[in-house]
């Protein structure tokens, strides 16, 4: 980016009018970057499924959010219209144009480009996937510069009915796209394990878990009655107790949000 260059963001918003701390975060997320790296830096909020909203191409990267509901659900809904109109027009441009354009996609959006794209078999979960988790990398992950500064494992906010699983190596191949990390690896247990990241291409990259998530934001949640049982009810109280405790490790939570975001962040706007 030229100096003194006004850098131009776009959040699109898929929480529906849902109470959410997602949204926060990321504008909290924003305004640090800018102020600790001193950017000028806008961003525009679109509210995608109760609007139909989405940016234009005069903005520098984008970021696509988690939300509610079933990704299955929406198929072939006004909405997601637009929205995969959006995303092609951004492939378009990027194809041709010299300053390319940045996308993250994160859970119910990583889920609809998982589907989009056709690089793995979307469905529901057998139970809530909901707290603090260690996620694998595989493939090489560690050379991701998204990744940077990360340890193996790492710890990240998961929250989501549906999953991502059965990757559909031929596709993956042919987009150039590769699987960066997985849910936390079992061999004693005969389930597949979600695929919890992907590099798209060189210019989008999206995980299924909240990257975005902070210590204050999980706290909230995990407090709330409805996801306090959600936690014991699939994996039990000491499991419950023991997120809660990680809330306050600057190894995990924090330092997932102190690096992920931000690192692409620092991609897009370079």
């Amino acid at each position: 980016m030229a100096i003194g260059k006004t850098i131009k963001a776009a959040i699109l918003d898929l929480y529906e009018g849902q109470p959410n701390q997602g949204m926060r975060c990321l504008r909290e997320i924003l305004n640090t970057y800018a102020e600790y790296n001193q950017l000028q830096l806008t961003f525009t909020e679109f509210d995608v499924r109760l609007k139909n909203e989405v940016p234009d191409l005069s903005f520098d990267f984008y970021i696509s959010s988690g939300g509610p509901g079933s990704p299955l659900d929406s198929e072939g809904s006004a909405w997601e219209e637009v929205y995969f109109n959006w995303l092609q027009q951004i492939e378009t441009w990027n194809a041709s144009q010299p300053q390319k354009k940045y996308i993250f996609f994160i859970c119910h959006s990583f889920q609809l480009a998982c589907r989009h794209y056709n690089i793995g078999t979307v469905e529901k979960r057998r139970s809530t996937a909901f707290g603090v988790f260690p996620v694998h990398m595989i493939n090489g992950a560690a050379k991701e510069t998204v990744f940077t500064g990360l340890k193996d494992p790492f710890y990240a906010v998961d929250s989501r009915d549906y999953q991502v699983i059965k990757p559909n190596h031929q596709r993956l191949r042919e987009m150039g796209a590769h699987i960066l990390c997985i849910e936390k690896d079992r061999p004693h247990i005969p389930l597949e394990r979600a695929i919890m990241a992907v590099r798209f291409n060189e210019y989008m990259i999206g995980t299924q878990f909240h990257p975005e998530a902070d210590a204050e934001g999980m706290r909230m949640y995990l407090q709330r009655e409805d996801k306090k049982q959600t936690v014991i009810d699939n994996h039990g109280f000491d499991k419950w107790q023991s997120m809660v405790e990680h809330l306050g490790d600057p190894d995990k939570i924090l330092y997932t949000y102190n690096h992920i975001l931000p690192n692409f962040l620092k991609a897009a706007t370079a």
